[in-house]
């Protein structure tokens, strides 16, 4: 089985090839110079890393190049390595949140559809049963009758416990009983997955706040935990998307997926700045063991890892 640093660089593949391939190795084992430094710049703006965070690697590199015009690639990839670890400090999620939960912990995953969230829900549950959790999943989602077949056919796949209605029921009220079912069968963590909507629909996002008075009768500090499933592909697009959810909902986290999908990893960086909210997961890949733990200093290893050919 591929090792976490392993699961990043494969996931991140794409991305790293924007700042290696394409243009002929920028941080390959030779010597800098002006044309390079130029197409390193292009090559992090094409990856999404944005206007400051690319300017913040480059004027670093450039002040390093004027001291040393022997400057090689993958001193360069250090220097780089260097700001991004600065910029993302903060990001990941508190450290052994998950080791010692209050049972049931509950964990309401929401977003918009396209996202990934139902996809992600089941992974979830994937994550915390290898690490010997009791899980239960809530098939909240039921405005979408695709979303509920989907959460069940990973539950099933998973073999972990689900509760679920009809389509069109009530989705408060298919907490309520989730929640009643993972506390009587003792269950460590419920993953609810709600139903996906656009942030811009007020009406919808007012059955959120349903949800959330509903499980409060259960547990006053419920849900304790509501993290937005991000599309990484998206750049601001999914910033506003945030920015909504949290202010109706109060998100606590963030679960970026879609990072394999495209060459614009670096999008991670800019939501990470724009919402200074902690990023609990990645998603690297369409295996349920592909979305990942987030990890700063594999993130940004992964996109620079540098290898002498």
């Amino acid at each position: 089985m591929l090792g976490f640093i392993n699961k990043f660089k494969k996931g991140l593949q794409k991305t790293s090839k924007r700042l290696f391939g394409a243009v002929g190795g920028i941080f390959g084992f030779r010597q800098l110079d002006e044309k390079t430094l130029e197409e390193l710049e292009a090559a992090l703006y094409g990856a999404d890393f944005g206007v400051e965070t690319t300017m913040e690697i480059i004027d670093v590199i450039k002040e390093a190049y004027k001291k040393d015009k022997a400057l090689k690639g993958q001193e360069a990839a250090e220097l780089a390595k260097s700001v991004l670890k600065k910029v993302l400090k903060g990001s990941e999620a508190p450290e052994g949140w998950h080791k010692n939960v209050q049972a049931p912990e509950v964990i309401c995953v929401l977003g918009v559809n396209g996202a990934g969230k139902t996809t992600t829900a089941g992974k979830l549950a994937h994550f915390f049963k290898s690490e010997g959790k009791g899980i239960l999943l809530g098939a909240c989602d039921t405005f979408r009758a695709a979303a509920n077949e989907q959460i069940n056919v990973w539950a099933d796949r998973l073999g972990i416990d689900i509760v679920s209605s009809h389509h069109g029921a009530d989705s408060a009220a298919v907490a309520y009983d989730a929640y009643e079912a993972a506390k009587k069968r003792g269950q460590d963590i419920l993953v609810l997955d709600t139903a996906g909507r656009l942030h811009t629909k007020g009406h919808l996002m007012g059955e959120l706040d349903k949800l959330k008075r509903v499980l409060q009768k259960h547990d006053p500090k419920a849900p304790h935990h509501a993290w937005l499933v991000v599309d990484g592909t998206l750049g601001s697009n999914s910033i506003e998307q945030a920015r909504v959810f949290h202010e109706k909902f109060g998100l606590t986290g963030l679960i970026i997926t879609k990072l394999d999908g495209s060459s614009r990893g670096g999008a991670l960086v800019g939501i990470y700045k724009e919402l200074r909210l902690p990023i609990y997961f990645v998603g690297l890949g369409e295996k349920a063991e592909d979305l990942q733990p987030f990890s700063i200093d594999n993130y940004v290893d992964a996109l620079f890892d540098v290898e002498e050919t």
